[in-house]
């Protein structure tokens, strides 16, 4: 964060010093108690707070609020600043934050993919740049004013997940943010549970339109049908889009798979660049491309993104590949579950699996609520269309997904369980050198993610 003193902050609050000195700096913010972590943080709440002893260590702290405290409640060593309406004073700190930058900021939405392409940027960014980021795949919508006051002084860019957990989410996000990018990588089914239908869930990923600056970029999969569906008419700023087909302004062609990773064209302004990128499936060539349309957009050479993208190290449990029990080939994409995702891993599963027996191990898919059994049902259709040599589900939900791939034609051999005790005994006996193993589940399904632990020979990736 970029410090300033409390009398700077009771300018900005147009709030009134009660207690304390005006001359302590700050250096930290928050607006729930248990986010102060640090000394120097000013807390904006009007939640009362009664035990002040066990925060003691975290002294001096600057209450901003807009409750009547008596005179003798608070510690001495608290800084109060009264102001008329809690609210209005936390964003007009919020705004004041951010409106001291004058750097690209992008914002990255999706059903999948999000993560990867905003590691991807900042990879690309950080070989010549400070940068400020969501760590690794955190995007917690209560973390945001902790995101943005990770910008300082010395940030020349910033990169922000914004996620879909309900209506509304990407908005409030951007009220933090307020990118000059965005990117919304693809949209899937998800989060249904609040969303309520696909439609919703689609307007709510599409709030991505109204949070870009009027002048800034949105960049989009133009071969995602989903994402086809929003109304651009409204966006006033420069629409760019990426994916194979000639109208694209970053295009991909000649895509294969090369060692650990995808080898690839990429076409732009008459200009052709290769770009090899890690990790499998053509999935992770709409990421890179999004990343390399957000670098150019940054007025940074796309012969920067190619030459750092090789040294990009994918997310931990997401299609990475390991050597498995009995010399097999394991594939681990234990991080998250979506239809968007499950197509796109047994996609790669039936690349790497060309002349082999391919098994696919799959957990339920969460966060669907009344949609659940039929999100299910078709993973199933996908799994029949894009076939395996065997299907194993774990889970009651899952198991949705197995009767519906019999039902739409799948004739390979299907095992049902409703947990993964049996499941590495059923392996140890079908699995050989000659198998590759897709095991691909939610990251809060903990048996899930232990079975893809106890499947692998070595602990490092073959890929890395």
């Amino acid at each position: 964060m970029k410090p300033l003193t409390v009398q700077n902050l009771t300018v900005i609050t147009a709030g009134h010093l009660v207690q304390g000195s005006e001359e302590v700096l700050i250096q930290h913010g928050a607006y729930r108690l248990k986010q102060v972590k640090k000394p120097n943080t000013a807390l904006f709440t009007d939640k009362r707070i009664v035990n002040w002893k066990d925060m003691e260590t975290l002294y001096p702290i600057v209450l901003v609020t807009d409750r009547l405290y008596s005179q003798k409640e608070i510690p001495e060593q608290i800084i109060i600043i009264k102001v008329n309406n809690i609210d209005e004073a936390y964003w007009k700190f919020v705004n004041y934050y951010r409106n001291q930058f004058d750097i690209p900021i992008v914002a990255i939405t999706g059903t999948s993919g999000k993560s990867t392409t905003k590691e991807m940027i900042k990879h690309i960014l950080s070989a010549e740049n400070n940068v400020a980021s969501t760590p690794l795949s955190s995007n917690s919508r209560t973390a945001s004013l902790q995101y943005l006051l990770n910008i300082d002084d010395h940030t020349d860019a910033a990169v922000f997940e914004t996620a879909v957990g309900s209506p509304g989410d990407i908005k409030l996000a951007g009220e933090y943010f307020k990118p000059t990018i965005g990117i919304i990588t693809n949209i899937g089914a998800h989060h249904l549970n609040y969303c309520k239908t696909l439609e919703g869930y689609i307007q709510a990923k599409g709030e991505m339109l109204d949070i870009i600056s009027p002048t800034g970029s949105l960049i989009l999969n133009a071969e995602d049908i989903n994402t086809n569906k929003l109304d651009l008419s409204k966006f006033k700023g420069h629409i760019i889009k990426v994916g194979k087909h000639e109208s694209c302004d970053f295009r991909a062609s000649d895509i294969r798979y090369h060692k650990n990773g995808m080898l690839f064209n990429v076409h732009h302004k008459e200009k052709l660049y290769e770009i090899f990128v890690p990790g499998f499936g053509e999935h992770q060539v709409y990421n890179a491309l999004a990343a390399i349309a957000a670098i150019d957009e940054m007025d940074l050479p796309i012969s920067l993104a190619a030459k750092r993208l090789p040294s990009f190290q994918k997310l931990n449990k997401q299609l990475q590949v390991f050597k498995g029990i009995n010399n097999s080939i394991l594939i681990d994409d234990t991080w998250n579950i979506t239809t968007t995702s499950l197509e796109a891993g047994l996609k790669v599963l039936n690349a790497l699996g060309e002349g082999k027996k391919k098994i696919a191990v799959l957990g339920t898919i969460t966060d669907l609520g009344s949609w659940g059994y039929i999100i299910h049902e078709q993973a199933g259709e996908l799994i029949s269309e894009i076939g395996v040599d065997v299907l194993i589900t774990i889970g009651e939900h899952a198991s949705i997904m197995a009767l519906h791939a019999i039902e739409a034609g799948l004739s390979s051999p299907v095992y049902i369980y409703k947990n993964s005790t049996r499941v590495y005994t059923l392996l140890e006996d079908i699995v050989d050198e000659n198998t590759v193993l897709f095991i691909k589940g939610d990251m809060y399904s903990k048996e899930v993610s232990k079975l893809a632990d106890d499947l692998k020979i070595k602990k490092s990736s073959t890929s890395e």
